[in-house]
């Protein structure tokens, strides 16, 4: 008798444009592992039941993505790695015992790519990064793990961004102000964590932001370059990237986590890449 497939998904709203079965199926298909990833368009009042029925029904696991990340740091009953100060959950882990393990593989995933696949270097160096809202608070553990120089968050409302530096102050040196505060400052890279891109725009920020050599990321990605990655071109950053390779990096933390196998990014990448 043939072995089922585990089952895994990703659940949202909207859903239909994720990218996540195609790169579970890349990493099952090269791994060898037996699953079936498929998605799930949740309803924001029904977090909780949707993911107890896909548990319910053999479900091993799920990747979480807007507007559930919060709600699943509250539904899980353990979090695990950065998920705990990130106050947010996109990973969660079915357990031998029948519990809910929550991680937030988000900040691996945009350190790994910058790393690994750019050569971007972060220990020493000065980062802004632009938003104070949850795609934040998602990185914030993994960058400062990197020892970098100084970090700041910049935002709208400076208070928001504030209160965020308090929190992580314990991992690193940590800022945080209002956008209107960059005029006289630079940094070695910048990182878009805002939803401006959702309407093709970016944050209001000066000209002389980025240093000579500096590196542009926008969390975003899309088929073409997002207004923010335009931008850090047109400031002639070394390099101007979107993050179709963080969302790759960090669904191979995911399936790690589920799977206990390392898949290879770079094959994957290269597939989803336009």
């Amino acid at each position: 008798m043939s072995q089922k497939p585990d089952r895994y998904a990703v659940i949202g709203n909207p859903i239909a444009h994720s990218k996540s079965p195609q790169i579970h199926s890349a990493f099952a298909e090269q791994s060898g592992e037996l699953l079936e990833y498929t998605r799930i368009l949740g309803e924001k009042e029904n977090f909780a039941h949707h993911v107890h029925d896909f548990i319910r029904n053999s479900g091993r696991g799920l990747n979480v993505t807007v507007p559930f990340k919060q709600d699943a740091w509250q539904l899980v009953n353990e979090h695990i790695g950065s998920a705990a100060l990130a106050g947010a959950v996109n990973t969660i882990i079915l357990t031998e015992n029948g519990q809910l393990q929550g991680a937030n593989t988000d900040g691996i995933g945009l350190v790994r790519d910058l790393a690994n696949n750019h050569e971007v270097e972060l220990a020493g160096k000065d980062i802004l990064i632009l938003g104070a809202g949850g795609a934040s608070r998602g990185i914030l553990a993994a960058l400062l793990e990197q020892q970098p120089a100084h970090v700041l968050i910049a935002n709208r409302t400076a208070s928001k961004a504030q209160d965020m530096a308090l929190e992580f102050q314990s991992l690193g040196e940590i800022s945080g102000s209002g956008l209107q505060n960059l005029k006289s400052q630079n940094f070695d890279i910048i990182i878009n964590a805002t939803s401006a891109g959702l309407n093709d725009r970016i944050p209001d920020i000066p000209d002389t932001l980025l240093r000579q050599n500096g590196v542009c990321y926008d969390l975003m990605y899309a088929d073409k370059a997002t207004a923010f990655v335009r931008w850090g071109q047109q400031h002639k950053a070394r390099l101007s990237l979107d993050g179709l390779g963080m969302l790759v990096e960090q669904a191979a933390e995911s399936f790690f986590l589920w799977r206990g196998v390392h898949p290879q990014t770079a094959p994957v990448i290269k597939m989803l890449r336009p």
